[in-house]
């Protein structure tokens, strides 16, 4: 059984989220009762899961895409109508992403949730659901303003 992880993002005091729900499959090695995922392993999986969309998204916008007439009413209602065309070549550097991230964590920028409970440490990760049982996991992150 493969276990599917949702990532959700929330701002204290706003009912939006801060992004839309995504989610991440992680492999059955890592799902296992005998293999323990810590916080930090699960956390550089989502970043880097989030940095491979990010360059996969960058490397779409270079392409020019023909849009239909709902397309281009979308694009005006949200703002901006892109047709691509765009040579982005932001580079990433994944590591420092990931070590950014963590020591936002050990500073309190943001909480994580992982099955509505909250994560103290980076070095383990507690889930109240027995995961042989459910193959589906939510983690939360709460952003301070």
């Amino acid at each position: 059984m493969q276990l599917t992880i949702t990532i959700e993002g929330k701002l204290l005091g706003r009912a939006k989220p801060l992004f839309a729900n995504w989610c991440i499959p992680l492999p059955i090695e890592l799902s296992s009762d005998s293999n323990h995922l810590t916080l930090q392993e699960l956390l550089t999986k989502i970043i880097l899961k989030d940095i491979e969309a990010f360059c996969t998204r960058q490397e779409q916008r270079r392409l020019t895409h023909v849009l239909t007439k709902s397309q281009i009413q979308q694009g005006v209602e949200l703002g901006k109508v892109e047709m691509g065309g765009s040579d982005l070549q932001y580079e990433v550097d994944s590591q420092a992403a990931v070590d950014k991230a963590l020591q936002a964590f050990e500073d309190g920028l943001y909480f994580v949730f992982v099955d509505e409970e909250q994560q103290l440490d980076l070095d383990g990760v507690e889930r109240q659901r027995d995961p042989i049982n459910t193959d589906k996991c939510w983690v939360s992150f709460l952003k301070r303003q």
